[in-house]
């Protein structure tokens, strides 16, 4: 990727799961980034373990996936089980997805092993025992005070983004506050060794979640033991280790051996900042933007979406390929995805699981409960008009909207197999599903900024002028699957989302770029 021409780079704040995927995701578009933790390593606690389809999708835009997978337990079904019956219900089926994803799949990663592989995958290490201690918005830079090792040092910055956690010291120094609520009720998360596959076989899917008014469980089957995710009263006690251990046991039964490996108690949180972002220059992503209840994997998942919609806008602004205008569109289409979307979602599940007044119910069908629960629903406010959604609905996959994240299927370029996410990974991307053999009217693919592709399900002939720009659909599977009209042109985002979809006029894909970011498609240098 080419890399800006502005010198200063940006500061990313707190090494956790966001932090690390913003700074890739900087790395990604060529932008220069530091990263600052105050900590000397990274967090070894036991934290989040099961990561979503799209988080999947942005990792491997990153150039992150890879490891992630090799070190992670992939999952292919999402259990419900009665816990007062132990009898199963309808359990989520992620292979409903293969035509939506190229991670049908959901996977077990402890945070603590999947924060140490993200770093490995940037191209500048983190730069630990870093604190920072002050900081100053100027016109064209934020100026940070930091306490490193060296002693006190300044570092000039052309944003600054706050990944600081729940806590986060640079929100409160912008004065922002943060509204909703903390619960009285905590939970509590124990890993154990226990074999629960062979001499005790339970034959559990893999995450599995046991409904029950007394007392609700998660389990998740993690790369080398199991965990256990449970609620704790207002003002319980967390139990010691021969209890948590017969409380486990009264979940799964009894077994011939068992052993403690971890355990954390935490806080149950639905709250956001009333405001993300400051002068174009700060921002505040993952906890330090909001609070969300962890159940159905919203917390850290709901974070990684921040850190797949702010790291290309602000390549575009560096690079000058889009005005500073874009920015904005950060708050505008994640806040409400933090606020009633994965918020509220994940309040209902929990509701569900303590089977209360206000539980969510998952009646619409297969494709879409599995669509809903690994993030792939998410539709963004693209156009600023409040149209946004976390649910898909319908029983089996309706047309694409601007906003949509576009699904990703593959097709046959003209030298081999390519996928719709590995098109728009660099830059936007304009489909134009239609008929090869009529010799549409296809843009030359001139600009770093904007790629033009053909989608038909004739090859395009040798003689047609379009063999360059072409990807053949062979049976129409993406075609049927995106759903628009005719000789329509779909806008894909660099992150995956649909900005615009529109008649395939001439100059269409331009003018709606142009829409966009606010400035001409820029072209390549001669």
């Amino acid at each position: 990727m080419p890399e800006t021409d502005q010198q200063l780079p940006v500061a990313v704040v707190g090494a956790g799961p966001i932090g690390l995927t913003t700074a890739l995701g900087l790395a990604h578009y060529g932008v220069p980034y530091v990263l600052l933790e105050e900590d000397p390593t990274l967090s070894s606690d036991t934290k989040a373990g099961t990561t979503l389809s799209r988080t999947l999708e942005i990792w491997n835009r990153y150039g992150a996936v890879e490891g992630i997978l090799a070190a992670a337990v992939r999952i292919d079904e999402i259990g419900d089980i009665d816990r007062a019956t132990n009898t199963p219900r309808a359990s989520v089926q992620l292979a409903e997805l293969v035509n939506d994803t190229q991670f049908p799949f959901v996977i077990n990663l402890p945070q603590q092993k999947m924060e140490p592989i993200l770093a490995e995958s940037l191209p500048e290490p983190v730069l630990t025992r870093h604190k920072l201690t002050s900081f100053e918005v100027r016109d064209d830079r934020v100026v940070l005070q930091l306490e490193t090792p060296n002693g006190p040092q300044e570092l000039e910055a052309a944003y600054l983004l706050a990944c600081d956690g729940g806590r986060s010291k640079i929100r409160d120094a912008l004065g922002v506050k943060v509204v909703g609520e903390t619960l009285a009720e905590r939970y509590m998360l124990i890993d154990v060794v226990v074999d629960l596959d062979v001499d005790n076989a339970r034959d559990y899917p893999y995450l599995a979640y046991f409904a029950d008014k007394s007392e609700w469980m998660v389990l998740i089957r993690q790369p080398d033991n199991w965990r256990f995710l449970f609620p704790l009263g207002p003002g319980a006690e967390p139990p010691g280790t021969e209890d948590m251990l017969v409380k486990v046991k009264q979940f799964i039964g009894e077994v011939d051996r068992i052993e403690l490996r971890g355990s954390v108690v935490y806080n149950v949180h639905h709250r956001v900042a009333e405001q993300w972002t400051k002068d174009r220059k700060v921002f505040l992503m993952g906890d330090a933007a909001h609070l969300i209840t962890p159940m159905w994997a919203l917390g850290l998942n709901t974070g990684a979406l921040d850190a797949s919609n702010l790291p290309w806008r602000l390549a575009w602004v560096l690079r000058g390929w889009a005005e500073p205008s874009l920015l904005d569109g950060y708050e505008q289409e994640q806040r409400p995805v933090a606020i009633e979307g994965s918020g509220e979602m994940a309040e209902a599940a929990r509701k569900y699981m303590a089977q209360q007044r206000g539980a969510v119910t998952e009646d619409t069908g297969a494709w879409a409960t599995a669509y809903n629960r690994t993030l792939l629903s998410v539709r963004l406010d693209v156009e600023g008009v409040g149209d946004w959604s976390m649910v898909a609905t319908s029983a089996a996959p309706p047309a694409v909207r601007a906003g949509d994240r576009a699904p990703d299927l593959a097709l046959q370029s003209i030298s081999g197999r390519v996928t719709i996410h590995e098109l728009c990974r660099d830059s936007f991307v304009a489909l134009y599903f239609t008929d090869v053999r009529r010799r549409p009217e296809i843009p030359l693919n001139d600009s770093p900024a904007l790629r033009h592709y053909a989608v038909s399900r004739w090859d395009a002939p040798h003689d047609s002028g379009l063999r360059d720009r072409s990807l053949f659909d062979p049976g129409s599977i993406a075609t049927n699957r995106y759903g628009v009209p005719a000789d329509s042109v779909v806008l894909i985002r660099p992150d995956g989302h649909i900005a615009a979809v529109g008649p395939a006029a001439p100059g269409a894909a331009e003018e709606l770029y142009t829409r966009v970011t606010g400035r001409p498609v820029p072209r390549e240098a001669s």
